[in-house]
């Protein structure tokens, strides 16, 4: 896919609050590829892959969450293809085991 790949880190009250399925659910419907998960330390974690300008309303968006959350902060860095690869074979949007 042509675009960018952005490496995301969600924290907050961002588990236990369908935050991991909004994420699944507004990628999706955006057409971006990636995958998103949670994490021991209580934050979710995501990558995301598309056009510039989508992916950046997708990390625009990761700022308010699904209205149970409380998105405390979003770090948002360069992601790799190896990071996006670790969904598995022709998935274009995955759910990963908690790291």
């Amino acid at each position: 896919m042509s675009g960018v790949i952005r490496h995301v880190t969600i924290s907050g009250r961002v588990q236990g609050v369908g935050y991991r399925a909004w994420v699944h659910s507004e990628a999706t419907s955006r057409g971006l590829e990636g995958w998103v998960r949670n994490r021991r330390d209580g934050s979710v974690e995501a990558v995301l892959s598309g056009p510039e300008d989508t992916v950046s309303e997708m990390i625009a968006a990761c700022r308010r969450g699904p209205s149970s959350a409380r998105v405390d902060g979003v770090q948002a860095d360069a992601g790799t293809s190896d990071l996006l690869n670790l969904r598995g074979a022709g998935e274009r949007f995955a759910f990963l085991p908690t790291l």
